[in-house]
């Protein structure tokens, strides 16, 4: 009977939960057909944009205006300097503006775009190969602002999660203070300089933690626990966040799991920490796939303030993740490729999807959350300090036009360098628009 009576009431909770949860979002209206400006074209399908190689018109990794990628609409031209986007069979090239072939329908399908060849069915399409090329297919294209008018955010217990921006410690557990986290010589080279406390007191909100299976649980080490000293278990910096959730209740938390073990082991890990349950979030039983995200005001009101995601795939897993409240990411997020080069030299600051599915990614209602990763390959202090002070610019001309929205999260290596907080204040309170 006491089971029968618990399983109730924990139903019960769990339905208020998701009603006071649910922030329903309206739809966007139809798009009217584009004003002339200055537009990125891309593909709807890859995710990636038309640029100019030469004469040829490839797909290229958003860039922002360093790579071509820039095209100003005019009427029924689009003219990337000082030729206009053309075709020349199934073709797409770079011809004269005042040619015939760079003439161009441009017919509004929602919030994107179909490029009808004049008087035909043949189209501009992308998908299948890295030339731009003129077919049958039923490509859509968004037409995104070079410069587009941010909106401020709403006040701040009003925004959703997806009107929010947090900051964000990758390899959060790679301290040095806490513990050990890689074998002695990869110790030497840390994420972060401040333990999981620390981090917490200093604003950080999004941990990327890496977790391995070993004979001890699940335990946070940087690609193998093989000779690691004092190694630190996950349930451990879990508790600590949990802890701090509880004594400041305002507060909302994300983790994000590079995940190496079992769901039974990662199942078993977290049940050892007390009070996880009571603040977990699960967004599958809030409604957010079909009403959209939650806002500030409702997560604190119903004390559901963490959020666990793993990188692991659903297909296969048993039992699956989610139902212990460990959400597949790929399934709430989009997130761009991790690595922006070497620790030192030139950098990479074109923004493409980590995943198959591009940053743009939308369904009716829901709009997945934005992970925005700004790191290199080996995390120098000096080369770190410099990339996060130029952490707000890369958002704003790269990242949130190839997302086509506003990261939710700006994970860093060395977050104490080079001030990546002043990047999270001022992309929480404008915002990109959509």
């Amino acid at each position: 009977m006491r089971a029968t009576r618990s399983a109730l009431i924990a139903t019960l909770v769990t339905s208020l939960a998701a009603a006071t949860l649910t922030a329903t979002i309206t739809a966007p209206a139809a798009a009217a057909a584009p004003a002339d400006g200055l537009y990125y074209l891309q593909s709807a399908t890859t995710g990636l944009n038309a640029g100019v190689s030469g004469t040829s018109v490839l797909q290229r990794r958003p860039k922002g205006d360093e790579d071509h990628q820039q095209w100003t609409l005019s009427s029924r031209t689009l003219r990337e300097g000082a030729g206009c986007l053309g075709r020349q069979g199934d073709l797409a090239v770079v011809l004269p503006c005042d040619s015939p072939d760079a003439q161009w329908d441009v017919v509004p399908d929602g919030d994107r775009h179909r490029l009808h060849v004049p008087g035909t069915d043949r189209r501009l399409v992308a998908s299948g190969t890295d030339q731009v090329r003129i077919g049958s297919g039923a490509d859509l294209w968004y037409l995104t602002p070079a410069f587009p008018q941010r909106v401020p955010a709403p006040p701040e217990g009003e925004r959703r999660l997806d009107q929010v921006t947090f900051l964000t410690a990758h390899n959060a557990y790679a301290n040095g203070v806490d513990g050990g986290f890689a074998p002695p010589f990869v110790n030497l080279a840390p994420n972060q300089a401040r333990g999981i406390e620390q981090q917490l007191a200093d604003g950080v909100r999004g941990f990327q933690l890496d977790v391995h299976q070993t004979r001890d649980g699940a335990i946070l080490c940087h690609n193998s626990c093989t000779w690691v000293s004092r190694p630190v278990a996950l349930w451990v910096d879990v508790r600590r966040i949990v802890d701090f959730l509880h004594r400041n209740p305002a507060e909302f938390v994300t983790v994000f799991l590079e995940d190496y073990v079992t769901a039974d082991v990662l199942r078993s890990e977290l049940a050892r920490v007390d009070g996880l349950a009571d603040v977990l979030f699960r967004p599958d039983q809030a409604g957010v796939r079909t009403n959209g995200w939650p806002t500030l005001n409702a997560l604190r009101a119903a004390d559901k303030r963490l959020m666990i995601f793993t990188d692991r795939g659903r297909s296969g897993d048993t039992p699956q993740r989610d139902t212990f409240g460990v959400m597949y990411q790929s399934e709430w997020t989009v997130e761009n490729h991790w690595s922006m080069g070497p620790g030192v030299g030139g950098s990479d600051w074109s923004c493409h999807s980590r995943w198959s599915t591009p940053l743009t990614r939308t369904e009716p209602g829901f709009r997945p959350l934005f992970v925005m990763n700004h790191f290199r390959d080996v995390p120098v202090t000096g080369t770190a300090g410099t990339d996060n002070a130029k952490l707000a610019d890369r958002a704003r001309r790269f990242c949130e036009p190839a997302a086509r929205k506003t990261p939710t999260y700006l994970a860093v290596d060395h977050y104490h360098l080079g001030n990546p907080m002043a990047a999270v204040h001022a992309l929480s309170g404008e915002r990109f628009p959509g």
